[in-house]
């Protein structure tokens, strides 16, 4: 089990390098998190969803994702509660006091989910969340130290020098943890080091002195993992580049979901992609405007009006600017939003932008599915996935953006300035992204091939484990 000395230290980066280091050692690997919290999630082969940073370790393992990786998903919403997903599928919305007195219902899903993975397979690296120290939460705990003795497993201890306090963090994190806790731990890694590594080796003496772990790797700084998808709204990325020939803008809404759907554009090194943070305007000059996913379609809606970002998205439009929302966005852009049974959160109704003529009606099951297709005006092809609540009808959908199964889908105003489609991942695919910077006349020459890009980038992280983790001592023998 990998767990962390806080959160956000690597311990998703460091589990994916991994499970590639270890398959390319011949042995059979899957991910595992019992329980997450993320807005960024993916959906199984079997049909349900998980945690995008357990999605991209499944295929560091060569594996589809599946919903027995990810057993128990938290999506926070607003009011301070979040929606339950137990094994890919919502059970209810839950505030933290009553979350924790399910615990004992979810460490038994969890050690299910786990028991069936590790049968089928040599080896389960398993994440843990935050990190194992917040002993105020010990009690009833599925995502650390709980589960590593649940199911028996020794623990590598990941700490990130970037963060400040290296010595106090490594040896703080030890002490307050059990006797029997402590011994799981088989030692621990400093992630993101730069620098002279020869002037921090007295660091690993003392903290050994303290804690009687040895240092099992110092990883530098992996500066491609911005090529990989990210899991945490903190974590959502920007590229500003002095070169770039087009920009795009992307408001940061409150409950951002499924941002990685912006990682190809990123990607581009002619694209410059900002993401405009709440209180700052979105930028006159921008020749497109994204509108993200989101966990709470109707509160974001609310929020993006706070920060006056639907008066600048309706300029940008009359001023003759492309607009693209995917799914939540999607929503955003038609003339009204309905939500009677609740189902998101707590408003039951909100006009929308009024730039699409459709409406949205939260309703039903969650759509997930994975979908493709191709593109109407290029027939460029398109792959990737639905993941929402909503029906949406309307005029502007018999203009549809795409066709899937030869089925319109999405939507286009009638100067094709305004577009929209529940399809995450659409910009994966180089065609399509290509026709999408084309029309906005970028000379779109060099074709990134995204998910090729992904490949490459696990194999250079787990090269990058390699030589710097000791990798044999973590497997037992």
């Amino acid at each position: 089990m990998i767990q962390g000395t806080g959160s956000n230290v690597g311990k998703s980066l460091i589990t994916a390098g991994l499970c590639r280091a270890f398959v390319r050692q011949g042995l059979s690997v899957a991910p595992f998190k019992p329980q997450n919290m993320s807005n960024n999630a993916a959906v199984a082969r079997d049909g349900g969803e998980i945690g995008r940073a357990q999605a991209l370790q499944a295929q560091a393992c060569g594996l589809a994702p599946e919903t027995r990786m990810n057993p128990i998903l938290l999506k926070p919403e607003a009011g301070h509660k979040a929606q339950l997903i137990v094994n890919g599928h919502v059970i209810g919305r839950y505030s933290a006091r009553e979350y924790h007195k399910l615990k004992p219902q979810m460490l038994d899903h969890a050690k299910q989910a786990y028991c069936a993975l590790a049968a089928k397979v040599d080896l389960v690296l398993i994440e843990g969340a935050g990190s194992p120290a917040e002993v105020n939460l010990r009690a009833g705990d599925i995502a650390n130290m709980g589960f590593a003795e649940a199911v028996d497993a020794p623990v590598l201890l990941v700490a990130d020098i970037h963060r400040g306090g290296i010595i106090a963090s490594v040896v703080g994190t030890h002490l307050l943890l059990d006797p029997s806790e402590q011994e799981r731990l088989i030692g621990y890694i400093i992630n993101q080091f730069r620098g002279d590594i020869s002037l921090f080796t007295p660091a690993c003496d003392i903290m050994q002195q303290h804690t009687g772990m040895p240092c099992l790797g110092i990883v530098p700084y992996f500066e491609a993992a911005t090529h990989l998808p990210a899991e945490d709204a903190m974590e959502v990325k920007t590229r500003c580049n002095a070169g770039a020939k087009l920009k795009i803008a992307v408001p940061r809404l409150a409950r951002i979901a499924n941002f990685d759907d912006l990682d190809p554009l990123i990607s581009e090194p002619m694209v410059d992609v900002q993401i405009i943070a709440p209180g700052t305007p979105l930028p006159r000059d921008a020749d497109l405007i994204i509108l993200p996913g989101s966990k709470d379609t109707l509160s974001d809606l609310y929020f993006l009006r706070a920060q006056g970002w639907d008066i600048d998205i309706r300029a940008h439009v009359r001023h003759g600017g492309a607009v693209l929302g995917i799914c939540a966005g999607y929503q955003m852009l038609g003339e009204m939003l309905y939500d009677p049974e609740r189902l998101e959160g707590s408003i039951a109704e909100i006009e929308g932008l009024g730039l699409l003529r459709l409406s949205t009606t939260m309703a039903g099951m969650k759509h997930l599915n994975e979908r493709s297709g191709h593109d109407r005006l290029s027939g460029g092809v398109v792959r990737g996935y639905e993941m929402h609540l909503g029906v949406t009808t309307g005029a502007d959908c018999t203009n549809p953006m795409l066709y899937i199964d030869e089925t319109p889908f999405g939507a286009r105003s009638a100067n094709g300035l305004v577009m929209g489609c529940y399809l995450h991942g659409l910009f994966a695919d180089e065609h399509f992204r290509g026709h999408i910077l084309k029309t906005l006349n970028l000379d779109f020459r060099q074709k990134i091939v995204y998910r090729q890009q992904v490949e490459d980038t696990l194999d250079a992280l787990a090269n990058h484990l390699e030589a710097h983790m000791d990798l044999e001592r973590l497997l037992p023998h």
